[in-house]
């Protein structure tokens, strides 16, 4: 302070006047990264779709612990802002507000930015700067305790790529069961059948409904090639085996991930693609009318943009 220039003469230091440092905007952030950066960003669309409402009043004084009642000024209110493609969450307290984005496609950022100290009843001097900077901190922590996620990306993300990539357990390595391949449909829709088979399952049970859904012959669909699918089938955690005995069972994640990954397929996915890609339809469905209205969306934007050059 003493190398700044400033219009006070030497009368005027004596006398007690000098500049005196204050807090004009101050800043405090939460960087969580994460491993992945896809799932990062599914996690964050996830909280932006489901907390909405996190501007609310009542939500806004969990989150700076302070009382808000009608005569607080300002507005309590959430914002979702989209810059580029990266969307941003931003809750509003008088001169105050947390803003939450997904940081360089690997973090989870948090900040808070208090413009006026005196929302928390806190002098602008620069000492007040520590009891400031807990209230900044705090509001980050409390935002993420408030916010809430209806199911965990991740856990679905590695369910789903325990199925579809290699896997290897205890040193045996088993192939990927890829969705959509006809064969592992065909073989997750089988297993279905025997979800609800106290007993269990053997090599040859599985193969007569495994070789009748792919409409092969069974002689050309041997023991020992039925004996490498339940291999992977069991290194992939489907099913199990039943001890002292050559017949299996399907684990309660294995039954749940076999009819989700079948009836996706068959009453979501196909008629779904048919619905979009068949243009013979007399009557188009309501999903093909509102890819239709897509496609002249943007057909028209750029048809826009070409005459605006």
């Amino acid at each position: 302070m003493r190398k700044l220039p400033h219009p006070f003469t030497a009368a005027d230091r004596a006398a007690g006047y000098r500049y005196d440092v204050s807090i004009l905007q101050a800043e405090f952030s939460l960087t969580q990264v994460l491993d992945r950066p896809v799932t990062g960003r599914v996690f964050f669309e996830e909280v932006i779709r489901e907390n909405l409402d996190i501007g609310r009043p009542d939500q806004v004084q969990l989150i700076f612990d302070r009382r808000v009642s009608r005569r607080t000024p300002g507005r309590c209110r959430t914002r979702v802002i989209t810059e580029g493609v990266v969307p941003s969450l931003h809750v509003d307290y008088k001169s105050s507000r947390i803003k939450q984005y997904h940081k360089e496609g690997r973090a989870l950022r948090t900040e808070t930015t208090i413009n006026n100290t005196r929302d928390f009843g806190i002098g602008k001097h620069l000492r007040n700067l520590p009891a400031l900077r807990s209230i900044g901190f705090q509001a980050n922590r409390r935002l993420l305790d408030v916010q809430t996620v209806s199911h965990d990306c991740a856990i679905g993300e590695d369910a789903f790529d325990q199925v579809v990539r290699p896997i290897e357990v205890d040193g045996q390595r088993a192939s990927a069961l890829h969705f959509g391949d006809p064969r592992t449909q065909a073989l997750l829709a089988a297993i279905v059948l025997f979800g609800i088979q106290t007993c269990g399952f053997d090599n040859q049970q599985l193969r007569s409904h495994l070789v009748s859904l792919l409409g092969l012959d069974s002689n050309n669909y041997p023991p020992g090639r039925m004996s490498y699918v339940l291999r992977r089938l069991r290194l992939h955690g489907l099913i199990e085996r039943i001890p002292k005995s050559y017949r299996y069972q399907l684990t309660p994640q294995g039954l749940r991930i076999a009819m989700f990954f079948s009836r996706t397929y068959a009453r979501l996915l196909r008629p779904g693609l048919a619905d979009i890609t068949d243009s013979s339809t007399i009557s188009p469905s309501t999903l093909r009318s509102a890819f239709d209205r897509l496609q002249s969306t943007i057909d028209q934007r750029c048809e826009d943009l070409k005459l605006a050059a």
